[in-house]
């Protein structure tokens, strides 16, 4: 047994089911173990879309994705998706290869410090310099990657070692139990509860990766009439037709307070809440909320996030023994308030859905993608303009099914994405929306999907340039320059790799449109024009937008 057929051992004793990559000389040894294993190599057109493809495995399973390359190019490609993983708290794996150990004290030919590039983007990561450390090594990557806070990992495994003679067996796998609450933080915070007036759920992207957390979340919000507001990644913690649902936190620029129902809370409880999701300078300028604090882990230090009580655990027992000596109770006041604010997050779901105009409005065709998806379909959106628009308009039902690349936003996540997750759940509906200029960074893993008979669909929201970045120059007044670009025949191009392919030319073909491409035993794109001069018009509706309630209490942190 090879070093390399040892490794591949291991994976299967992790329960790995894919590997996503691109093959390499110095990985030769690793490419042909897996053939001979349980375990399926997914090769793709390029490393970083083999990383977000682990990226979304891991965020959809809690199991860590896998990926490999090469040395050198292959290696650094992965980074865009590793540094996804970390900062989206997703697990994952990563395997490169490495020249021989006698070439790396001096310059050899594609050999780079890998280990040192991806330290910085990593939560862990190693060089195997001996076949019989291997069994350590694979049990502490996946130990790493999965616990809280999760994240990728990186193995190093060079060409020399990984051909070695081999010995021994891999480790058991096991998951620590995560810890229980503190009971005396627990009543600290029923009874900071116990003394708001308006207090406020404001679940994260911890709150919903595992779905007995929000399970409990929506039972303890409902139990005591609390309204919820989530993150772009904590989409689907509560039902957003729910009347106590209020529309989400993260707008570019603020200017989501009061539908969100931030500007009237004087306490937030923040569950599975991190910062890298959204700032809370955006939400607590001011310092006038009180602050609890429910995650896996202890909050990051920020002088607008000081909360009041830490209640460090598992979130679904710790919302379950918190409903359990929680004594408040909403008034009369507060209850008319809520139905307010849920009429004002009604409306705005709501505004400009039905509007017929060509280029298509965002919000329209926001509308078109729901009403063609099921509750537990799963919706990719990638980076770009309209990330902002599905995160804030598309509603979500469930945990974990609607899937944002948010704490690093990169582009290019959706495609590859969409594919992980029709791997994982081949029995739902999967479709990935991207702009132009993000799906053309991964384009050819179109081919992927193809080739492995996966009908995802993807919208391209077309609009031949960078929308995000032009929203910005406009809302700043900036003068709008180097943001433009031309595109392929999106239709031509889907024929190309074999998938089909659909221009919208009348908003009236979207339903049947999206119905049909649903339904092909292939991929397929549906490029939609749109009209992106309603991201102006929505800056301006933000910051115009009267408060329908007036907040009746005020704390100021010290």
């Amino acid at each position: 047994m090879r070093a390399a057929d040892l490794l591949v051992k291991c994976l299967e004793n992790e329960g790995v089911k894919y590997v996503f990559g691109v093959p390499g000389e110095e990985v030769l040894d690793l490419i042909d173990a897996l053939s001979q294993s349980s375990i399926r190599f997914i090769v793709t057109h390029h490393e970083q879309g083999a990383a977000f493809m682990a990226d979304a495995y891991g965020r959809l399973t809690g199991h860590a994705g896998v990926c490999i390359a090469t040395l050198g190019p292959g290696a650094t490609n992965l980074t865009t998706g590793i540094a996804d993983a970390t900062l989206d708290f997703a697990p994952l794996v990563a395997i490169t290869g490495q020249t021989n150990l006698d070439r790396i004290h001096k310059e050899s030919h594609q050999f780079v410090d890998v280990l040192t590039i991806l330290k910085a983007v990593t939560i862990w990561n190693t060089r195997i310099t001996r076949p019989d450390v291997i069994p350590e090594i694979v049990r502490k990557a996946f130990k790493l990657a999965e616990e809280e806070k999760p994240g990728a990992v990186h193995i190093e495994l060079t060409q020399d070692v990984a051909a070695m003679p081999a010995s021994g067996e891999p480790l058991k796998p096991y998951r620590a139990r995560r810890s229980s609450p503190d009971r005396q933080a627990l009543q600290t915070a029923a009874n900071i509860i116990a003394g708001a007036k308006s207090p406020l759920i404001l679940a994260g992207g911890s709150a919903v990766r595992r779905p007995e957390a929000a399970k409990e979340l929506r039972r303890f919000a409902r139990r005591f009439h609390m309204p919820v507001t989530h993150t772009f990644m904590g989409k689907g913690a509560m039902a957003e037709d729910d009347p106590l649902a209020m529309l989400p936190l993260g707008m570019p620029g603020g200017g989501d307070l009061c539908a969100s129902g931030m500007c009237h809370a004087d306490l937030v409880i923040a569950i599975g809440y991190d910062q890298v999701e959204y700032h809370p300078n955006r939400w607590n300028a001011d310092l006038d909320k009180r602050i609890i604090h429910i995650g896996y882990t202890s909050s990051e230090v920020d002088r607008y996030y000081r909360p009041e009580v830490e209640v460090v655990g598992d979130i679904r027992e710790t919302m379950a023994l918190l409903s359990d000596i929680v004594t408040y109770q909403a008034s009369g006041e507060e209850m008319e308030n809520i139905k307010t604010l849920s009429r004002l997050a009604r409306a705005e779901r709501e505004y400009g859905s039905t509007d017929g105009h060509f280029p298509v409005r965002p919000q329209h065709l926001v509308k078109a993608l729901r009403d063609a998806l099921g509750p537990e379909d799963i919706l990719v959106s990638d980076v770009g303009a309209h990330k902002v628009w599905l995160a804030r308009f598309y509603p979500a039902y469930e945990p974990n099914t609607v899937l944002i690349s948010n704490g690093y936003a990169a582009m290019g996540f959706g495609l590859p994405a969409a594919i992980a997750a029709k791997l994982v759940y081949p029995e739902r509906k999967v479709m990935a929306v991207s702009g132009d200029g993000g799906f053309a960074m991964v384009s050819a893993e179109l081919e992927t999907a193809a080739r492995l008979h996966l009908p995802i669909v993807n919208v391209i929201w077309v609009d031949g340039g960078y929308g995000l970045i032009k929203w910005k120059q406009e809302v700043e007044g900036r003068r709008v320059t180097g943001v433009d670009f031309g595109n392929p025949d999106f239709v031509r191009l889907a024929e190309a790799y074999g998938a089909a392919g659909y221009a919208i030319s009348n908003p009236d073909d979207l339903p049947h449109v999206l119905a049909e491409a649903l339904e092909l035993d292939r991929p397929s794109i549906v490029a939609v024009p749109v009209d992106y001069r309603e991201n102006l018009k929505m800056s301006r509706r933000l910051t115009e937008m009267p408060c329908p309630v007036t907040r009746t209490t005020s704390h100021k942190s010290k």
